[in-house]
């Protein structure tokens, strides 16, 4: 797995992090005052990359999150079947199949270029080139 460790304070919105060992982005941070025994809190809301459920945690605000790599790569679609794009690697040349979000439907079509992630070994279009 591709992950690097944060503490929670640190994560601004925009940023990934790993919950329920999903990446997810994250949504909003805030941190409680700490009390006169204790220590701070955390509450992070975040929406999953690949599910859209929305996810939210609450730890203390030293505690250490997994943040996922996210390897940013660049893909020729080769055909679109409904649903699912076929996206073949411009450097590797490999091919794969994901699902074709919702902004990009009825956009794509063979020959066109696309930016593509792969966080924690799945694949998803993020935009065209």
């Amino acid at each position: 797995m591709a992950v690097t460790k944060a503490s929670i304070k640190s994560l601004k919105p925009g940023r990934f992090c790993v919950i329920e060992n999903e990446p997810c982005r994250v949504l909003s941070v805030s941190i409680s005052v700490s009390g006169k025994h204790g220590s701070a809190k955390a509450r992070l809301e975040a929406v999953g990359l690949f599910d859209g459920k929305k996810r939210s945690i609450v730890k203390p605000a030293d505690a250490e999150i997994e943040v996922p790599i996210v390897d940013k790569r660049n893909g020729q679609v080769v055909s679109v079947v409904g649903d699912t794009a076929q996206v073949m690697d411009l450097e590797t040349y490999e091919t794969f199949e994901c699902s074709v979000p919702e902004e990009l439907k009825g956009k794509l079509s063979s020959g066109s270029e696309v930016q593509y992630w792969v966080v924690l070994g799945k694949k998803m279009i993020v935009q065209l080139r």
